[in-house]
């Protein structure tokens, strides 16, 4: 059985509390053998709910931890969490990298673009696979049509700062890299992020805090598909951390994270510019 060990801000939060029962019910399906087993929170009390990390770990049955580096040391692999706190990030990644174990780092990588290419630059240091995906990136309706050249990927959240990484992943997915500018408009409390690329792909992203998570998408043919994204996608993210474990080849490339990375901080950047100014990206 295989060790994974969790790094989190703190503990008690949506995914900490999700995983475990994920990955189990994924282990069971695809007889791996993985286990939670260690588990460090820099802070010990959750302010979403209270519970502090000894009662997180007690009820998943997970070893606490007195440092990142003893749940380095413990466990086999690696899985930095704090997904709301990407700032946290590069610290932790300071700590986890140099152990050289396979790590996964939860959505958003990174709180700008340099801090990003900072963590990977540890991590090809000390030749430890790492990489990080929103889980909506891991929708089965993004896998229907080959070669767009068009795409608008909709979805809601409580803020563009922490939720626009789900489009910026989709749209990454579906139309690599390259982009060059975005701009925002807005209507009421919905935003919508064009974004310009030196060829003859283009791409929107409507943010607001109750659209459901869709696309729509054209090819070099003209052939649309529009589709609201219903599937497993959590389940399907778990099978790729997995699978990860198990090859150690990460299933984003770098390039695509900082691609992601460069739009989430054009959109940050774009919401606090005129309306309609296009911003470099």
């Amino acid at each position: 059985m295989k060790k994974i060990g969790f790094i989190d801000y703190y503990l008690s939060e949506w995914h900490a509390n999700k995983y475990p029962g994920w990955m189990a019910d994924i282990c069971k399906a695809e007889g791996l053998e993985y286990q939670i087993a260690y588990a460090w929170g820099e802070i010990e009390v959750s302010p979403v709910d209270g519970i502090s990390g000894a009662e997180w770990c007690e009820k998943n049955g997970v070893e606490q931890c007195a440092t990142i580096e003893e749940v380095c040391e413990k466990s086999d692999v690696i899985l930095i969490l704090a997904p709301s706190n990407p700032e946290k990030h590069l610290e932790y990644a300071k700590a986890v990298l140099p152990f050289g174990k396979i790590t996964y780092m939860d959505k958003t990588f990174a709180p700008d673009l340099d801090t990003a290419k900072e963590i990977f630059a540890i991590a090809e240091k000390y030749n430890t696979p790492l990489f990080s995906t929103s889980a909506l990136r891991y929708s089965e309706e993004l896998d229907v049509m080959d070669g767009v050249r068009s795409l608008m990927v909709m979805g809601a959240g409580s803020s563009v700062d922490e939720y626009i990484v789900h489009l910026a992943e989709m749209l990454v997915k579906k139309l690599g890299v390259g982009a060059k500018e975005i701009k925002v408009e807005h209507c009421a409390n919905q935003h919508y992020f064009h974004l310009r690329y030196a060829d003859d792909r283009e791409a929107t992203m409507a943010f607001a805090p109750r659209l459901p998570y869709a696309m729509q998408m054209t090819n070099a043919d003209g052939k649309s598909k529009f589709a609201l994204i219903k599937s497993d996608f959590f389940g399907n993210l778990m099978k790729a951390i997995l699978g990860f474990y198990e090859s150690g080849k990460p299933w984003v490339s770098s390039e695509e994270t900082l691609e992601v990375m460069r739009i989430c901080q054009g959109a940050v950047r774009a919401m606090k510019a005129n309306a309609g100014e296009w911003i470099a990206l």
